[in-house]
């Protein structure tokens, strides 16, 4: 991903669960910050409800929601919507509902830019938002999107058995050699989901990871996507 030239870039990561924003992309974001580029992240279910064992609750909503607002503010992220739709019960939702929430803001923000789910991922609100986020981008006359990139998340992209959905397969790669110490304090923000290692949720995972996509593409480290669509203009 170059620098922006020319006027600033409008960008927008729209995720399943908060926390997903900086496992998938929290690099690349706050790259896009460094360069002036206006980033709105979209969040799309409460990432409580379905906890076993903890009945849902305000309290325990609102502090997922808190940690949202903490990692936006270490990665210099100004725009963050909170949704309220049901944790891992994306599906029993229709299509429709959730596309047009995201119509909502893309219709709002305007971006040029959208990273999202990929559509192999082992968790089905993911699997849902991609799809969402794919409805809500349909190419027409007019759209400001250009590019639409799918990210993977530690601890589920990889879960995927093979045979069982399309496998994430990168062939786009974002450098974020000098903003990976930003993801992983970004990520300290979500202590409580974080994992001890080896867990592929735990912090010196999600640094391999990084490390290991970098080191196939020539850099100290990247973030990975598949291409979902580019129009060069």
């Amino acid at each position: 991903m170059a620098a922006s030239m020319g006027r600033p870039r409008r960008v927008a990561a729209i995720v399943a669960h908060p926390d997903d924003e900086v496992l998938g992309c929290g690099g690349t974001l706050r790259r896009h910050v460094l360069a002036g580029d206006e980033v709105w992240v979209i969040i799309l279910a409460d990432g409580e409800t379905s906890r076993d064992g903890i009945p849902a609750c305000d309290k325990a909503i609102a502090g997922r929601e808190g940690a949202a607002r903490k990692s936006a503010d270490i990665l210099g992220i100004e725009h963050l919507a909170l949704h309220g739709f049901p944790d891992n019960r994306l599906d029993t939702q229709a299509l429709l509902e959730v596309a047009k929430v995201i119509e909502a803001h893309i219709e709002q923000i305007a971006p040029d830019t959208i990273y999202t789910h990929h559509a192999g991922d082992l968790n089905q609100d993911h699997r849902c938002v991609h799809q969402a986020v794919v409805t809500a981008c349909r190419p027409q006359p007019g759209r400001s999107l250009k590019t639409l990139l799918f990210f993977e998340v530690a601890s589920s992209t990889e879960w995927q058995t093979p045979g069982s959905a399309p496998p994430f397969l990168p062939n786009w790669f974002i450098d974020i050699s000098d903003t990976l110490d930003a993801k992983l304090k970004a990520l300290e923000a979500y202590g409580a989901e974080m994992r001890e290692w080896p867990h592929p949720r735990s912090y010196r995972a999600v640094e391999h990871l990084a490390r290991w996509r970098g080191a196939t593409v020539g850099c100290a480290a990247a973030e990975a996507f598949v291409l979902g669509r580019h129009l060069e203009s």
